[in-house]
């Protein structure tokens, strides 16, 4: 029996730290009739940089320059067109990753747990466009230079693949924190909840990855159980603003740009890359746009010129930074161990963690209707478990014993 998903149910005892920012305040009102134009001007300023490069590249395959191509800029077209790899291209499909032989479900168990208690201390907070540059900043240096000092293995990823993951994850946070001016409470909870099936349908279209019956049913029971609890013993705050239909809008745009960012990230792990190679590749581009961004915008300066004027706001920051640096490992290793769908099931648990530690911590009570959903959220888990173990003995049967031949 596969007994790594055990991991994930002992992670019921472990405690969530990272949870602070997970909620943050919607801006001012006098911003909110704009949404739609705001996601325009930001949407504008990215296809300043997505669109000449996506002419850039089409225009090197065009002119077959792998194989014309000469001079200094060579070794950066290739690398950043074509990639060391002679069959990655955009009309071949990349073959889904493959654990090794040797690795046993004990140590599989463990590695998720590893990647499972990072994921609960290391958790991203974002306060603003600039912090999120001094994150993404920070993140790049630490990917870059473990990559300088430790030995990585060849590169074989056109650099441009890594845009798509990028410009996705910053869709996907805008999207998610301008919902917030637009939905209730309890709609929140159940998207952030619901996004393992999601995740599962879109890595069936970007990685053509097929998924078992039985686990459309534990995800979605998952779904249930975890929003069950957060709905009857979450505290909703006292300003919650009615759901709209702008709200539903974003609220799928969140959950489209999200699963499309971790099943695209899982899908470039078949590259054979590592997980901080993979990290300095996302940051990189991370960087572009948001710089590209603040540059526009004029935020860029007047913001570091506020970090030199309070040195305090600057240790924080800084220490932020060092924070979503951590989970960012964490993050990228558990996508290239266990996939997209593994890491949105963690996080949609992390959130049902983090208020039973609450409950247990200060008194609070546990509603029925929140036991009744520990239980169903115990119960997928178990019944994953007991769905894996069967389909892998149903393998090992299936295989043929070969006779051993009789030489004359």
């Amino acid at each position: 029996m596969d007994i790594r998903w055990w991991a994930v149910v002992v992670l019921a005892a472990l405690p969530s730290l990272g949870t602070g920012g997970e909620n943050p305040e919607a801006p001012p009102e006098s911003w909110t009739p704009l949404w739609f134009l705001r996601f325009l001007v930001n949407a504008a300023g990215y296809a300043s940089f997505m669109v000449p490069g996506y002419l850039l590249v089409q225009y090197f395959r065009r002119k077959n320059y792998l194989e014309t191509g000469r001079g200094l800029c060579f070794p950066l077209v290739k690398a950043c067109v074509f990639g060391n790899e002679p069959k990655a291209s955009d009309e071949v499909p990349l073959s889904p990753r493959t654990e090794p032989a040797e690795t046993t479900p004990t140590w599989q168990a463990l590695k998720l747990l590893f990647c499972a208690v990072g994921l609960q201390v290391c958790e991203r907070f974002t306060d603003s466009q600039f912090l999120v540059l001094m994150n993404r900043v920070l993140a790049l240096i630490v990917a870059g230079v473990y990559c300088l000092l430790c030995k990585q293995p060849r590169h074989g990823a056109p650099m441009y693949r890594y845009s798509f993951a990028s410009l996705s994850n910053v869709l996907s946070s805008w999207c998610q924190y301008e919902a917030l001016k637009f939905v209730s409470f309890p709609t929140q909870v159940l998207a952030k909840a619901s996004k393992v099936i999601p995740v599962m349908l879109m890595g069936k279209l970007v990685s053509r990855r097929s998924y078992e019956y039985w686990e459309y049913l534990t995800a979605g029971l998952i779904s249930i159980g975890v929003s069950m609890f957060l709905l009857s013993s979450g505290p909703e705050p006292r300003s919650s603003p009615a759901t709209t239909v702008s709200g539903l809008i974003l609220l799928a745009g969140y959950i489209a740009f999200d699963s499309f960012t971790s099943n695209w990230q899982d899908a470039l792990f078949a590259y054979k890359m590592s997980s901080v190679q993979m990290m300095f590749g996302v940051n990189f581009f991370s960087c572009l746009f948001t710089v590209g961004s603040l540059l526009e915008q004029g935020a860029l300066l007047e913001g570091t010129r506020f970090m030199g004027r309070h040195s305090e706001f600057a240790a924080h920051a800084l220490l932020l930074s060092v924070c979503s640096a951590c989970g960012q490992l964490f993050i990228f290793y558990t996508i290239g161990q266990f996939g997209a769908a593994v890491f949105t099931i963690i996080m949609t648990l992390r959130q049902a963690f983090a208020i039973l530690l609450s409950c247990l911590l200060y008194g609070h009570t546990i509603t029925v209707v929140g036991g009744l959903g520990v239980a169903v959220v115990f119960a997928a888990l178990l019944l994953r478990v007991y769905a894996r173990g069967r389909l892998k003995q149903r393998g090992k049967k299936a295989v043929p014993v070969e006779s051993p031949v009789q030489k004359v």
